[in-house]
């Protein structure tokens, strides 16, 4: 049987903390998942191979049962081993057991942690010692874990909630969801969702994420909002009608406004889910038609022989 080098997969040193486990965790999850990879089976199996280094190095009382075995016994990533040289009978047969995830685990994560056929347990190589960890008649059982995805969702979405339906797929096995989302959630929030009513060993956390909108950003719970104005709405003044989350408004175009300046409607903004409140800001762009037929082109002609501004002195 082929030892894993878990610290080697995640590319962690073995003193590295839990945090730095994580992240490494993380980053390799998202590097070589199914989705990306759906005929790369290279990919999933090395995906695979980091949602286990993380079932056993993510939790601490795995991690401890590892180390020891591995410390006591100098292995190294690949190496072979006979468990019946370690006072265990011959003839382990052992299958793949199924992750939250859908993905595999090996038989060696299997003989270790989860007892395998014949009743192996890690924990009688060091006389039974007890690391706070559930134990059944088959030796460790693995606490549910939990997985991480993410929801892109519009502005317009996420103020007033809504449900999406997605399918993720853990490891081959398409699951099909359907998430509500509250109404007032912030990008970079991570909405819970209890798997085991998908199927799901474990809870799904879901990174929210904002889809961009050209000339819409949101700051906090302030909503900045480009408005494009022509050159004679600017100098002149005018009155628009402009959308926000909340419908349709008219608001005036001071005369005489520059780009870049914005005009603030209080209370249009977003509203997040403890009931904060922010403004709306309009910010002034101004263009040019693309095209001028031959009396605006006459205009444009006379104003640059009549006006005396010049915006570079």
């Amino acid at each position: 049987m082929e030892y894993k080098d878990y610290y080697k997969i995640l590319q962690v040193d073995k003193d590295a903390s839990q945090d730095e486990i994580k992240k490494a965790f993380r980053r390799l999850a998202k590097k070589y998942h199914p989705d990306l990879h759906p005929d790369d089976n290279t990919a999933q199996e090395k995906f695979k191979e980091i949602n286990e280094a993380y079932e056993v190095l993510g939790d601490e009382d795995k991690k401890k049962r590892y180390d020891m075995f591995g410390s006591n016994y100098n292995f190294t990533g690949g190496q072979n081993f006979d468990p019946s040289q370690y006072g265990f009978g011959d003839g382990y047969t052992y299958t793949y057991r199924t992750s939250g995830d859908g993905s595999g685990f090996s038989d060696f994560f299997n003989m270790f942690f989860e007892g395998g056929s014949s009743g192996f347990n890690i924990d009688d190589l060091f006389g039974g010692a007890d690391f706070g960890g559930r134990r059944t008649g088959r030796g460790y059982r693995p606490k549910g874990q939990s997985y991480e995805s993410e929801l892109n969702l519009t502005l317009e979405e996420a103020y007033r909630g809504t449900t999406k339906d997605i399918s993720l797929n853990f490891g081959g096995q398409t699951k099909n969801m359907t998430i509500k989302v509250p109404k007032g959630i912030l990008p970079g929030k991570r909405l819970k969702v209890k798997g085991e009513k998908w199927g799901i060993d474990g809870d799904v956390l879901f990174k929210i994420n904002f889809i961009k909108k050209d000339g819409e950003r949101l700051e906090g719970v302030d909503i900045i909002s480009r408005l494009d104005v022509l050159p004679w709405e600017a100098a002149l003044g005018t009155k628009l009608i402009v959308d926000t989350l909340e419908g349709k408004i008219k608001i005036s175009i001071p005369k005489g406004i520059d780009s870049g300046k914005k005009i603030r409607i209080p209370n249009k903004g977003y509203r997040d889910m403890e009931g904060n409140k922010g403004d709306l800001y309009m910010e002034i762009n101004i263009v040019n038609p693309p095209t001028l037929s031959m009396e605006e082109e006459k205009l444009y002609r006379r104003l640059g022989e009549i006006s005396k501004y010049d915006p570079r002195k």
